[in-house]
């Protein structure tokens, strides 16, 4: 047993304690340190989690060592068991067998005696406690200053750390020191074998009924070292695990030998006050494949070695090649927020989780709770490749190629579950799985979930583009891509009802609240980026590897026929817009649904799911998460910005966002479309799920889907990160309640530093290169070191300038107040409830569309006469107002930025939904000014539209490439970006973000800037 020599702890200073979070004040936060100091045993459960360690093979949650409780576990990535799944009516293709992940023999266990008196904490009283993860050190640190019923008082110090370089290994220095106590100690180290799974209760989220489990074959302690071996009954996975210690001196071993659940050993010494003793614990685990044939000698063997190279290191040598081995990581994520070091901590934090629960070998992937607790049986599932994988891919692209090497490895138990399927040929992964089978015993929202070869697919370009790996393309992602492409034409079909598109039929998109659906949009969209992808793939192979190509497509029998198949189908891939709403329905019946009302307040976050039977859901136009969002996100970059916004306001209002899933996504859409306010709302809500438990069930392990989606909403939401053609295209903006960011991508060899200020962006190579990338859709070269400095919203204005089409309402006089009172006066007139959020979304909207809006609150339904009645007793409110305008009512400036443009040799056109904007020409007297009035009488869509401005274009002759329109409204905005003209907005509302120019007011307008 080798001796330690470890000085004497520091007193701690005193700390306050509460069972609330500790939220400490913004200038005490410590961006690389999550501190903790709640002492009420009710919240362990969610700090066991959040403080939990991994390295992508083995997990360890964040237990007290002297009583680690009933929801404290060890888990390794290949420990699992098979269990036979049980139906009342089994029918063919249903899954088998469900694989879970269990808890393993548990190694943290270090009991305390003081004389013979077991410690038991919660019978003394806590004076001081902390618990700290150390983000840039990957170390969990503990602290808790406690004092016995007899008056005594102890401190007690734990630092743990899951070597991410040694995938078996756990150390543990652990120190006591006395305040008081005179008298001897007793450490007593264990590996408990007493943990199970957690059986499964009404939610069916966490636990299940586990047929077997682990039972004990082997186990043996002395003096020198303590282990056992523990085996599955059904998967045929063995684990040994083993333990050894380097000691204080003033400790020695007394007795090595069996306890009631495993193996222990017992270290004993002496405390006077003001001394200190200390304990490094070194526990390695190794393990077989399922049914593997390594012997029990063999497993011994390899956790002795790892034990001996642990202690010739020490714990501190350990956390030294920690640090080293966590560097890289921050260097190339390279964040900084000024102005919010909350959430600088906390994207820090999310992606600490996600890079260490990560599979790293091939054999394991990222689990939906990662490796921190027993949440969905420890499955993998689509969210690893469309979140997380896209989280990895540009800090740590060896994860995200191990992740695909896991889809690989497993790509022939996709095929066999095709053939479950009844498809003849191609692949398609499980839905949930640990070992590759399919595990969902719920196939409506399991193995209908055909998508998730699309995310797969997705993510293999994601992960090539990015990283530049043309020998995976070629070696591994071309056959998955290949082989997954080709379900599709088995489940969809040309349809000549459609003329001849391309649908897909009884599938389940993300929104599990919608199942079995034709034409699932996400599903659509996904499949038709998969199905050209694969095509452009395989030609890509013929043409750069005739050799593997030909070896490929002749154990694959595959013909140049299929091939063109897939690009036809993508081609004419069925995506309808409905014409009334100008969005893209969820499905074919998702919008003839009726609304599910709105829950009571105060419900929480208790999903739908556990409180209605799944029919019930499914007759609702109800969305449990994004979906057709977010295929506008991973696969939208031909959808103009306008129609992504009309999605993100209509969908909006159906969706729960009962999966932790969705803020992310809400969030990079919000970005996009200019919902500033909205986007940094939803931001919040991904990066502090687990952090402030938003959801109530992060006991049972972290969110890495949600956490992932914190990256993504900083980087493609706030730094507006796409692909496109193949290189990093961004389009950043800056969050109202920040000075400054900045963020890493590692792009191929390149490392790039992206900083974002209040008016400008700066793109340094801080590494590798060069390096090509997009800037608001305009191509830069960086040289090796090189750096630019871009305006954060560049103008894209048209030269020459040929046109400006004008805005009425707030541009030119400010009507919206008369429309606004109105409104107003209509909605209380007939009962119907009216706020300023209401009126902000009528603004640009023509008569029956804001009428529309208003009766979304109403308690009956109105027929088309009774709208018109009511459209017509608004009108008459409003024309009774404007009756008295004159040209007084002008907005300050808006006759000069008219007559200055006119002036310039600019053609002139008026763009109003309002069908009384010829009277208020006439009574503002500048009628004269106009070339064109659109008469908003003839115009069939409302503003996001782009229909109005373009019909203003045509009445002037004008190619709408060549045209300005100068507008207020955000609607108004996104109608004439989607016109294909430049935009001018009036305002301060962060909603006008997205306008190519951004003005105060209009008598800020001046044409000169834009002719010259």
């Amino acid at each position: 047993m080798d001796k330690l020599d470890v000085a004497p702890a520091q007193p701690l200073a005193s700390t306050t304690q509460g069972h609330a979070p500790y939220v400490p004040p913004a200038g005490d936060i410590d961006p690389w340190r999550i501190v903790r100091r709640r002492a009420d045993p009710a919240d362990f459960a969610q700090d066991e989690s959040l403080f939990a360690l991994a390295n992508g093979a083995l997990g360890v949650r964040g237990g007290l060592e002297e009583a680690p409780g009933a929801s404290h576990g060890s888990f390794l990535a290949g420990a699992w068991e098979r269990t036979p799944i049980e139906y009342h009516e089994r029918f063919p293709g249903f899954a088998a067998h469900t694989d879970t992940r269990i808890p393993v023999a548990d190694a943290i266990g270090i009991h305390l005696r003081l004389g013979d008196i077991p410690v038991r904490l919660a019978e003394g009283e806590w004076l001081d406690f902390e618990r700290e993860l150390d983000l840039r050190a990957g170390c969990y640190r503990r602290r808790l200053r406690w004092r016995s019923p007899a008056g005594e008082t102890i401190e007690i110090r734990a630092e743990r750390l899951v070597s991410l370089e040694e995938p078996g290994l756990l150390a543990i220095r652990y120190s006591v020191q006395s305040v008081d106590y005179h008298g001897a100690i007793t450490l007593e180290s264990s590996i408990d074998t007493a943990r199970d799974a957690i059986e499964q209760g009404a939610d069916p989220r966490i636990g299940v009924r586990v047929d077997g489990g682990f039972h004990t074959e082997q186990s043996d302690a002395d003096e020198a070292g303590a282990w056992l071996i523990q085996r599955t009954t059904h998967s045929g996975v063995r684990v040994a695990c083993m333990q050894r210690h380097r000691l204080d001196p003033a400790l020695y071993c007394r007795y090595g030998g069996h306890g009631p659940n495993g193996v222990v050993q017992l270290h004993e010494g002496s405390l006077l006050p003001g001394q200190t003793i200390t304990l490094e614990k070194y526990v390695a685990y190794a393990w077989t494949a399922p049914h593997g044939e390594d012997s029990d000698a063999a497993l011994l063997a390899r956790a002795g070695q790892a034990l001996r190279h642990a202690q010739a290191q020490t714990f501190a040598g350990l956390m030294d090649i920690q640090q080293r081995a966590l560097a890289p990581l921050w260097e190339r994520a390279d964040l900084a927020i000024e102005g919010d070091p909350r959430a600088e901590q906390s994207l820090r934090f999310n992606l600490f989780h996600v890079f260490q629960s990560s599979g790293r070998d091939g054999n394991s992937s990222a689990a939906a709770k990662g490796l921190t607790g027993e949440g969905y049986e420890g499955h993998y599932f689509w969210d690893a490749e469309a979140f997380m994988l896209p989280a990895l891919v540009n800090a740590a692209p060896e994860l995200a190629r191990g992740m695909l090497a896991y889809r690989y490895r497993t790509l022939d138990r996709a095929r066999a579950h095709a053939r479950e399927m009844n498809h003849a040929r191609g692949a398609l992964y499980a839905w949930r799985t640990i070992s590759g089978d399919e595990c969902s015993a719920y196939f409506p929202s399991g193995s209908a979930q055909y998508h998730i070869n699309a995310a797969v697919a997705w993510a293999v370009r994601l992960y090539v583009d990015a990283s530049g790996d043309q020998d995976f393309l070629r070696e591994q992602g071309a056959e998955m891509l290949i082989e997954t492409a080709r379900v599709w034409l088995d489940i969809g079909h040309f349809n000549p009802r459609r003329g001849g598109a391309f649908c897909i039929h009884s599938v389940t998109g993300p929104d599990e609240y919608s199942a079995l659906v034709d034409n699932n949009h996400y599903t659509n969209r996904m499949a038709q980026k998969h199905l050209r992808d694969a095509a452009i793939t395989a030609r890509w192979l013929a043409a750069e590897h005739p050799q593997a190509w030909a070896a490929l497509a002749a154990r694959l029998a595959l013909d140049e026929r299929e091939i063109a198949t897939w690009s036809l189908a993508a081609d004419v891939m069925y995506l309808p817009v409905d014409p009334a709403l100008g969005i893209f329905p969820q499905d074919d019946a998702f919008l003839d649904k009726p609304r599910l009302r709105a829950r009571p307040a105060g419900e929480g976050k208790r999903p739908l799911l556990l409180e209605l039977h799944p029919l019930t859901i499914y007759r609702h136009q109800v969305c449990k998460q994004a979906d057709t969002l977010l295929a506008l996100m991973l696969a939208g970059n031909d959808v103009d910005r306008a129609a992504k916004r009309r999605n993100f306001d209509y969908y909006e209002g159906v969706t729960l966002h009962d999966s932790t899933l969705s803020a992310s996504t809400f969030s990079v859409l919000a970005a996009e479309v200019g919902h500033d306010d909205k986007a940094y709302a939803y931001f919040l809500d991904t990066l502090r799920v687990d952090l402030d438990d938003l959801h109530g069930n992060a006991a049972h392990g972290v969110h890495m889907a949600a956490m992932a989606g914190s990256w993504l909403a900083l980087t493609w939401g706030f730094g507006g990160l796409r692909v496109v053609d193949g290189m990093p295209s961004l389009a950043p903006r800056l969050p109202a309640g920040w000075t400054r960011y900045r963020f890493g991508l590692r792009w191929h060899a390149a490392q790039l530093r992206v900083e974002v200020e209040r008016d400008r962006v700066r793109y340094t190579l801080t590494d590798g290169g060069p390096l090509r990338l997009r800037h608001h859709g305009v191509g830069h070269t960086l040289a090796p070191g090189a750096s630019v400095e871009l305006p954060l919203h560049p103008a894209r204005l048209p030269r020459p300038l040929k046109a400006v089409i004008f805005d009425l309402d707030g541009v030119i006089a400010d009507t919206a107040v008369v429309h606004h009172a109105a409104w107003k006066q209509l909605a209380t007139e007939i009962g119907v409830a009216f706020d300023d959020a209401t009126g902000e979304r009528m603004k640009g909207v023509d008569r029956r569309g804001s009428l529309d809006i208003l009766l979304e609150r109403a308690s009956r339904a109105y027929g088309e006469d009774e709208k018109h009645a009511l459209a017509e007793r608004k009108n008459s409110y409003y024309r009774e107002q404007i009756a008295q305008f004159g040209p007084q009512h002008l907005l300050p400036g808006a006759q000069a930025a008219i007559a200055s443009a006119r002036a310039a040799g600019m053609k002139i056109a008026l763009a109003s939904a309002s069908r009384n904007a010829p009277l208020l020409l006439e009574r503002l007297g500048i009628a004269d000014l106009f070339d064109y009035v659109v008469d908003a009488s003839r115009i069939a869509h409302s503003k996001p539209d782009p229909e109005i401005f373009l019909d203003a274009a045509r009445g002037l002759g004008v190619a709408p490439h060549d045209c300005l329109g100068v507008e207020d409204a955000a609607a108004g905005v996104d109608s004439i970006l989607a016109a294909g003209m430049a935009a001018v907005a009036v305002g301060d509302s962060p909603a006008l973000a997205h306008a190519d120019v951004l003005l105060p007011n209009v008598a800020a307008f001046d044409i000169a800037k834009y002719t010259t």
